[in-house]
């Protein structure tokens, strides 16, 4: 049979190339018989040496396998007619297990003549099979028992086969095999499983602790912990699907348990850290300012006491206060006293004082700044070592200057007198050299504009004003004001709208999100991480949004400062909370919320209803924050509801919008009342002027009888005040007078007859069309049309970006480790029931446990890989728009999923493969099943981003399923169309894999077996690597095409 390979193996590969790799290791693996040539002996001794010329020659085994349709279910042979074996001439070899002699010498390479066989016909040799139809003998293959059949008396069958004997002739006898096909069709060759066959004519029993599946040629050694009885056709290896079992839940309880306290470890580590740096920097800073500060007031008072003494001619004796206030032993002092030279001589007594006392005097400034002393030059080291208080106290960059910020006004005509030794001038002049400064960002808007595209209707009309720097504005109005679009407008966000007028940035006109790095935008929603604690949330906010090249140690502080400014010190370490897991308050939210934005030190800081759902003394406490703020030259603007008038008298400017997007009033809050009251328009006692102007713009109350304004005239007088161009149509509507259906105002309004006019249903849905492409289209040029950067802020880079984004992204998937914990248990689950339920068929090579595999494994990896970005669509929308890195945050989140790409394939092996047992490998499985998680992932990210949850989860549900029947549907080759779909579908591709994998352990008489069943599905060995990547381009794709989702796709 050797000589046979060469004949053949050009011919098997371009023929079955799909099933056999190796012809030369195939071939040998089903006839190399050189281990036992005992049923070669026994033929030749029973045969008296004619057993050459009864072997079937390489024609005979070519027209044998030409008999073979191997397309269908069955492969069973149907050999053609040939010269010793047609309608004419039938002779006893050509029944089945019978074989004949030739006459002459034959060739057993001879590929193109068959010989004439038709003397001695005897049955087939053991370890042979002779087919029906030819009068040849041919080696059994290994794996395969073939003993001489016994007529059974009752069936007329010769067993262990079952052909009959022909009728007609009694000196005919059962004979050997008559066949070898697949294992449907003849089973009855194979060896039997708890057996095994070292040779084709010998079947043992398998001895206890070994195993024997189908067409096996020797016993293998059941593993340790397996059970093995006797005649065992597979090996019981569930007590290690146990272990692994147990050795996952044991590392899963470990991590549920102990993820909360690796975290908190870590960050008390963090934390200290941050301690110590925060306190070196106020250190060093405190020391250095201060040093800057007596300088520059040293410099002062000599040139104060210089001009002294030339106006009262006293030079001898300034001359030696002079000295002594220069002497090394004054320098050394917080600050020496002018007039008096003891003053540097008790300085110098006290050289060798404790290196904290200067921060030791801040402190006590700082504790009590409601002092009447201030910082006078009078106080000296012993009376602040007798104030100085006690405890741990938190230190800022702006607690530095918070006494100098309450005591601006107390020491104006101090400051007129000699300004520069007050403490506030002092500290100016020092912050002049060694304080960072913010850009400041004014903004002007003239004749603002907004008009709905393809929509008659304007959202905001004629509007027109400032916001400056160091001022906090708000934005009062009724409903349907556009107080919200304002905000909108003046950040850039406005899509979908016809702008016109003039935005000018700083008195340029130059595009605001040039400067969106130095603005932050807090929404009307609480858009925090739950998952995460307060300082946390801030920390990430600080480090992605601050400058790259500031220190650490800086950014601890502005977190601090911030932490103390909203009154957070409490809650620090506080998870903010979910919907399942309880957290911070409401108002603590809102102040986290506002926080997110103040830690990235804006110039401009626009807020849409911050005070929504805060009582009274928590928005105090807000706003006394963001005043703060603007006490650092921060432009702060705000939409508010229904401000106590507490509240109401701590904004600077006050802007009023009417319905209809109409300015009403917008100037200094102090002279509100006066503007109204000059129109006639009084608030009664005991009534919030706000309330009250808003009660009159929405008709509720009217103004009194002897005024002659009405609430649809104050945007014209406000205009008409101020000397703006007033549109005509809203000019022609306070003067009672109707405008002609061919007049258009100045600003674009609607004529009357256009706005009677009732459009039909079909051009509603066209303009609505339009509108949303309109929208579309400015959402897509402002995302994709990069405007210079002018905020002179350099951020982290992508790769710095990205680095924050995996911690946070690692920290949140620790804090989930319950919801881990029963994705992984499903799995397991399913492992279970399918290992046990779906057991590997050797016809199909477990073609059927691996189709429910992929349907079960892509369908709970991609619900569970939903989560990854479903529930953080706000939170991606609001960072990017703040200027952070998508593809940081992207990629984040996939590598932390590619955690459970690695771990979910083990899970699901530990029970599937160990209750199933295939022949295939635990490793190509699990390389298998990880292709196939990463596969299903990103298309779960397609779904998660570009859907709503609840379709998302359909989608999820049904994708598996489908295409999971498209790719093992019998009928898709016959359709054209679906059998192209079932070429991308990941189900075919994987299932390929899942099969292959198995199919190359069957070798030896499972040949044709493995040939028929790889045709039949359209399966190649050869494509293994070709699904594997497959698999991974699609997960690859996927995920670009995630992405470009997620930048494209825009809240609803």
């Amino acid at each position: 049979m050797s000589s046979f390979t060469g004949v053949f193996k050009d011919e098997i590969k371009k023929n079955l190339g799909f099933c056999i790799v190796d012809v030369d290791a195939d071939w040998d693996g089903a006839f190399n018989f050189t281990n036992d040539l005992t049923f070669l002996t026994s033929c030749s001794q029973t045969l008296k040496g004619d057993i050459s010329q009864r072997i079937c020659t390489a024609a005979e085994v070519k027209l044998y396998a030409s008999g073979f349709d191997i397309k269908s279910k069955s492969q069973s042979n149907n050999l053609q007619p040939n010269k010793n074996c047609n309608l004419s001439v039938w002779l006893n070899g050509c029944e089945p297990g019978w074989g004949c002699s030739a006459a002459e010498k034959v060739q057993l390479n001879n590929t193109k003549d068959i010989p004439v066989r038709s003397t001695d016909c005897q049955p087939c040799c053991p370890g042979f099979f002779c087919p029906r139809g030819i009068t040849c003998m041919i080696p059994c293959p290994l794996g395969a028992y073939c003993p001489r059949g016994q007529l059974n008396q009752a069936t007329g069958i010769c067993e262990p086969y079952h052909y009959q004997l022909p009728s007609g002739k009694s000196n005919h006898s059962c004979g050997g095999a008559d066949a070898w096909a697949d294992i449907s069709s003849s089973w009855d060759i194979f060896c039997s499983a708890g057996s095994y066959c070292p040779s084709t004519i010998q079947k043992n029993p398998c001895t206890q602790g070994h195993y024997c599946r189908t067409g096996s040629t020797d016993q293998e050694s059941c593993f340790k912990l397996a059970s093995c009885k006797p005649q065992s056709a597979n090996q019981n290896i569930t007590a290690y699907g146990v272990m692994v079992f147990a050795g996952l839940s044991f590392l899963l309880i470990i991590i549920y348990n102990c993820s909360d306290q690796v975290l908190a470890t870590r960050e008390r580590r963090i934390a200290k850290s941050r301690e110590r740096a925060a306190a070196s920097v106020r250190e060093t800073q405190a020391r250095e300012k201060w040093k800057s500060a007596k300088d520059i007031a040293k410099k002062h008072a000599v040139g104060l006491q210089t001009s002294l003494s030339r106006t009262f001619s006293r030079r001898k004796s300034m001359k030696g206060d002079l000295k002594a206030f220069g002497s090394k032993s004054a320098s050394e002092t917080p600050l020496p006293h002018v007039p008096s030279a003891s003053a540097g001589t008790s300085g110098a007594s006290k050289e060798k004082k404790d290196k904290n006392s200067l921060t030791k005097m801040i402190q006590q400034i700082e504790d009590d700044p409601d002092s009447q002393e201030g910082f006078n030059v009078e106080i000296g080291d012993k009376n602040i070592k007798k104030q100085a208080p006690k405890g741990k106290q938190l230190h800022t960059q702006s607690q530095i200057f918070k006494y100098a910020y309450g005591q601006i006004e107390k020491e104006k005509a101090l400051q007129e007198e000699n300004k520069n030794l007050t403490f506030s001038g002092v500290i100016s002049m020092a912050s002049d050299i060694e304080i960072r400064r913010r850009p400041t960002i004014q903004v002007s808007f003239k004749d603002l504009t907004l008009t709905l595209n393809a929509k008659n209707k304007h959202l905001l009309r004629c509007v027109t004003g400032e916001l400056h720097p160091g001022r906090v504005s708000a934005v009062m109005g009724p409903s349907g004001a556009g107080k919200t679009t304002f905000l909108s407008a003046l950040t850039g966000k406005a899509t979908g709208c016809h702008t016109t007028g003039l935005v000018l940035i700083n008195g340029k006109v130059e595009s605001i999100r040039s400067y969106k790095k130095i603005i932050g935008f807090v929404p009307q929603d609480d858009i925090v991480h739950g998952n995460l604690t307060v300082e946390e949330n801030l920390w990430f906010s600080a480090r992605c949004r601050l400058s790259a090249d500031l220190p650490k140690a800086e950014k601890v502080l502005v977190v601090e400062r911030v932490i103390e400014s909203l009154g957070l010190q409490a809650i620090r370490d506080s998870l903010v909370g979910t919907v399942e897991r309880r957290g911070i308050s409401g108002g603590q939210r809102k102040r986290v919320n506002v926080g997110l934005e103040m830690v990235m030190e804006p110039s401009l800081l626009i807020l849409d209803e911050p005070t929504s759902g805060l009582d009274s003394s928590s928005s105090q406490l807000l706003l006394r924050a963001l005043r703060r703020e603007a006490l650092e030259g921060v432009n702060i603007c705000m939409v508010l509801h229904q401000p106590s008038y507490t509240l109401f008298r701590m904004f600077d400017d006050f802007i009023l919008l009417a319905k209809g997007g109409l300015i009403v009033y917008h100037g200094p809050v102090k002279k509100v009342e006066e503007y109204f009251s000059s129109l006639g328009i009084v608030v009664p006692d005991r009534v919030n002027p706000p309330d009250y102007y808003i009660d009159i713009l929405e008709g509720i109350v009217k103004p009194s009888s002897s005024t002659a304004v009405n609430y649809k005239q104050l945007p014209v007088r406000w205009m008409l005040h101020n000397g703006y161009p007033v549109p005509l149509d809203l000019l022609q509507g306070v003067e009672g007078m109707e405008g002609t259906s061919g007049e258009s105002s100045a600003h674009g309004a609607a004529t009357p007859e256009a706005e009677t006019q009732d459009p039909s249903l079909a051009g509603e849905i066209w303009q609505d069309v339009k509108v949303h492409v309109e929208k579309k289209k400015d959402y897509l040029r402002s995302t994709f049309l990069s405007s210079n950067d002018l905020s002179n802020r350099v951020t982290p880079g992508v790769f710095q970006q990205y680095r924050y984004f995996l911690g946070r992204s690692g920290k949140q998937r620790l804090r989930e480790a319950r919801t881990q914990a029963v994705d992984f248990l499903i799995l397991l689950l399913a492992g279970i029931c399918l290992g046990t339920l779906a057991k590997v068929s050797d016809e199909s090579f477990g073609a059927t446990g691996y189709t429910y595999t992929v349907i079960a494994v892509s369908l709970l990896c991609k619900i569970a890989a939903l989560r990854t970005f479903a529930l953080d669509k706000l939170h991606y929308w609001r960072e990017s728009a703040s200027g952070m890195s998508g593809l940081a945050y992207f990629l984040a989140k996939d590598t932390v999923d590619h955690f459970n790409t690695l771990i979910k394939p083990v899970v699901y092996l530990s029970m599937f493969y160990f209750f199933n047992n295939p022949r295939s490998s635990v490793v190509d499985n699990y390389f298998v099943l990880l292709c196939l998680v990463y596969c299903v992932t990103g298309i779960a990210y397609i779904l998660a981003i570009a859907l709503e949850p609840g379709p998302a989860q359909l989608w999820a549900v049904l994708l598996p399923v489908v295409l999971t029947l498209i790719a093992t549907s019998d009928s898709v080759a016959d359709n054209s169309f679906f059998s192209n779909v079932a070429n991308v579908c990941y189900a075919k591709w994987a299932l390929e894999a899942f099969v292959i994998s198995n199919a190359k352990r069957y070798a030896g008489v499972w040949l044709i077996t493995r040939c028929g069943a790889l045709n039949m599905r359209g399966y190649d060995l050869n494509n293994w690597y070709q699904c594997l990547v497959f698999l991974v381009v699609t997960g690859v794709l996927s995920r670009i095409v995630a992405f470009f989702c997620m930048m494209t796709l825009q809240k609803k």
